[in-house]
């Protein structure tokens, strides 16, 4: 989710830059996109969301979901050896009872077990199909908290407000609000000219290996590349950000790195010790790498450029100087190095832009009287769009290097040895490696441009259906409030992550709105809850994406 603070910030008017372009250009929006063909289903349906009976029937089935506990944890065997797969199962025969139009109309195809893909045919097999997509695992419950819960984590309990429980937010309300518009759908006797593939892994929250890799390659079999006209997962939300309304499509994900310092040395007593063990060796590397960060350059085809131009066209409590720098950045170098660092005093939209590292794990030693002969750390890096794996790798090179001629340890980096030949043998060695084998490029930018019809669809869609619940979402915006959608950026990963070769145009947005009030809770945390409104909100956009989508030209 794309949210940086702004308690640092004070409020202004909205004034014209005297050397800014238009602001319409900077940020065009496009109009709401309201079915056509479709008119008289998008009607009845919309009707029928609105009533308090569907309200409840939409938190009574994710509650459903919420009471199974679909935990996954991050040592997890394979699925014919581990009995804690075996809870999906319970999921799978909740959805059949909960979505029975469905489970008689779709196909479903079950990949690698528990991995579900629903087919919803179209009549038109020349149009390529629509892909949503969520996930049905949830972090675990720390067993120690339970007692802070109001509700119990998997009680699913529905207090008229909240939908109360682990998963309530991510990501069965995903999952949930995506057969609800499909079962909806049916029951008015909707049959698509696009066909729509629903895919929902099993394991998004610890690696996705098992769930969408698995899907993603049966999707390649079934139908090849570039074989989808757009995909929409999990992703960024509906925000109030300076005063107005955003809805926060991310349209990019940053890559990821676990780099891991291993070095080795003789041991001993220490009562007879060495200048340096190999603690103290390991302890200054690590200081070298956090005196030693990336360098975070805002430059003008990022995503958070884009992001911070929309922000300056439409936000009326953005701070005047931060406008009027980021307007005329666009064509002024100066005034870009002024916008970069008005916005780089938060500290969250910096670290969006920039690759980050952080020393998160480290270990050595078993004895206080004993030399240490291996010490580790784990550094983890989220990658810039801009940048790559093989760039962190060379920063991590550069700044470990040094360090090893300097103390004779041989160095092996990535499986490459790096030590020139000596005349004396090193006193030990450090290697540097993937953690976990988990390198990921930073992800392909979705197109975003006038020409780029899957983002003028989905931005259209979701103006239609802010407006069409707009009477139960403004809680604090007046019924004449515009919401404006703008690109942003994944600081995470999603299943997206083995999706790319499917289709260039891919989507992370939830189209979920918490409220203007303080949000009941947060995900993977105590107290997780989704608001009812806000389920019905993801209900209402899926629904007219879906007919949309099957009348669009993609």
């Amino acid at each position: 989710m794309v949210l940086f603070a702004t308690s640092s910030w004070y409020c202004c008017l909205i004034r014209e830059s005297p050397h800014a372009p238009s602001r319409a250009a900077l940020c065009p929006q496009t109009s709401p996109l309201v079915p056509q063909a479709n008119a008289g289903v998008w009607s009845d349906v919309s009707k029928a969301l609105e009533t308090d009976a569907f309200i409840d029937r939409a938190a009574d089935l994710l509650g459903g979901a919420v009471r199974v506990p679909t935990e996954v944890y991050d040592e997890m065997g394979s699925i014919s050896e581990d009995a804690r797969w075996e809870v999906f199962a319970s999921l799978h025969e909740y959805l059949v009872q909960a979505f029975p139009r469905i489970h008689t109309t779709l196909q479903l195809t079950k990949v690698n077990t528990h991995g579900l893909v629903y087919t919803w045919k179209g009549s038109d097999e020349v149009l390529k199909p629509l892909f949503l997509t969520a996930h049905q695992d949830v972090v675990p419950v720390n067993p120690d908290t339970y007692d802070q819960w109001v509700y119990p984590p998997f009680s699913g309990h529905y207090d008229g407000t909240y939908v109360w429980g682990r998963g309530s937010e991510d990501d069965k309300s995903g999952l949930i609000s995506l057969m609800t518009a499909v079962e909806v759908l049916l029951e008015h006797g909707f049959q698509p000219k696009r066909s729509v593939i629903l895919a929902f892994g099993f394991d998004e929250e610890t690696s996705g290996m098992q769930g969408a890799h698995a899907i993603s390659e049966y999707l390649l079999s079934e139908y090849g590349e570039n074989a989808f006209a757009m995909l929409v997962d999990e992703g960024g939300e509906i925000e109030e950000q300076f005063g107005a309304l955003f809805a926060l499509p991310a349209i990019a994900e940053k890559g990821y790195l676990d780099v891991r310092i291993d070095v080795a040395a003789p041991g001993g007593h220490s009562s007879v010790p060495p200048a340096h063990t190999t603690i103290g060796m390991l302890a200054e590397m690590l200081v070298q790498y956090e005196l030693h960060p990336f360098e975070v350059q805002l430059k003008r085809d990022s995503p958070m450029y884009h992001h911070a131009q929309c922000l300056a066209t439409y936000a009326p409590e953005l701070p005047g100087s931060l406008r009027d720098a980021v307007l005329e950045s666009v064509s002024s170098d100066k005034a870009l190095r002024r916008a970069q660092d008005l916005l780089f005093e938060d500290d969250v939209f910096k670290a969006l832009v920039g690759t980050t590292q952080a020393v998160d794990i480290i270990g050595g030693g078993v004895k206080s009287n004993a030399l240490p002969e291996n010490a580790m750390a784990l550094v983890n890096h989220r990658i810039a769009t801009d940048s790559s794996v093989a760039s962190v790798k060379e920063h991590a090179i550069g700044l470990v290097k040094p360090i090893a001629d300097k103390f004779n340890l041989s160095l092996t980096a990535f499986g490459a040895s790096l030590t020139e030949v000596q005349d004396s043998p090193a006193h030990g060695s450090v290697t540097l490696s993937d953690a976990w084998d988990s390198a990921l490029e930073p992800a392909p930018i979705t197109p975003t441009g006038p020409d780029a019809a899957p983002f003028q669809l989905l931005a259209g869609t979701i103006k239609t259906a802010h407006q069409s619940r707009r009477s139960n979402v403004q809680l604090a915006f007046s019924e004449d409030s515009e919401i404006h959608v703008i690109p942003s950026l994944g600081s995470g990963n999603t299943d997206t992550q083995f999706y790319w070769k499917l289709t260039p145009h891919i989507f992370r947005y939830s189209h979920y709105y918490s409220g203007a009030g303080p949000r009941a809770s947060g995900m993977h945390t105590v107290n997780e809850a989704c608001l009812a409104e806000g389920l019905v909100e993801m209900i209402t956009f899926f629904t007219a994406l879906i007919l949309n989508a099957d009348e669009a030209s993609l």
